[in-house]
């Protein structure tokens, strides 16, 4: 989470550098099977980290660094999916990821997918191990400890882990403008407080429309920013790439979750 994978932590992250940035736009078949996956957090925190420790590897990514003022949006209209990377105000090594995808399935199938937190690791492929260190429901609070994982050319691997702390608020009822009707929407803040990035935090956000009851819209957004000795742009592409495979994982659980509840 840790993970894009999935989790949350706490924090809402507002301030993103406003220059006009270049967009470049990939449009590919909607992805059906979640593929490589890493950097941890998922939601968990995937999810999705500040503090402490330091992570191992064996070998750095090779990915080639965007230019430094792009902006990178990548889209799957099949599922609704699009993540969005732009820089975070003056920090040259912080990145403010936005993403969202479409999920068939109702508000509470998704909440109770993003929050089995230690059945996460289970479908969600870059996420190692996710232990629940701690849990106090009537706070909404849960801590998590998250391995991801990827293997890397030559038989390497990229390690990363943390330690998070997720905040789980309240369902909300908002209006719908010019109508009577209401949506309702439920988030999941979090924050990681030891682990392989010196800031990772962000928000899981579950939107339910009212004229949507079946459909879901799951949005993850966090800022992030490595320890000093790993440059943010040679890890960009592997996290975009593991906040994606989160995203389709998290959304064919809740599909599934919602099928055999139907049964």
């Amino acid at each position: 989470m840790a993970r894009p994978a999935t989790c949350c932590c706490a924090s809402s992250l507002r301030s993103v550098a406003g220059s006009r940035p270049a967009r470049l736009i990939f449009r590919s078949a909607p992805c059906r099977t979640p593929i490589i996956p890493r950097v941890r957090l998922s939601l968990s925190a995937a999810a999705a980290a500040a503090g402490g420790g330091g992570g191992s590897s064996s070998s750095e990514p090779q990915s080639p660094p965007p230019a430094e003022e792009e902006e990178e949006e990548e889209r799957e209209e099949g599922i609704g999916l699009e993540i969005e990377v732009s820089k975070a105000g003056t920090k040259r090594n912080r990145r403010v990821v936005r993403a969202r995808v479409r999920v068939d399935a109702p508000l509470e199938a998704v909440w109770a997918t993003l929050t089995d937190y230690e059945g996460l690791a289970d479908f969600i492929p870059g996420l190692a191990e996710c232990r629940l260190l701690e849990r106090d429901s009537s706070q909404g609070f849960a801590r998590l400890y998250q391995v991801g994982e990827q293997d890397l050319a030559l038989g390497f691997k990229f390690n990363a882990k943390g330690t998070i702390d997720c905040y789980e608020g309240d369902m909300e009822s908002l209006p719908v403008p010019g109508e009577g009707a209401r949506s309702r929407r439920r988030e999941i803040a979090f924050n990681m407080i030891d682990g392989d990035f010196k800031l990772f935090q962000g928000k899981w956000s579950l939107l339910q429309e009212h004229h949507h009851q079946a459909t879901t819209l799951l949005s993850y957004l966090v800022e992030l920013e490595p320890k000093l000795w790993v440059p943010v742009r040679l890890l960009e592409g592997r996290i975009c790439t593991e906040i994606k495979n989160n995203l389709v994982s998290i959304r064919q659980q809740a599909q599934r979750r919602t099928t055999l509840h139907k049964e």
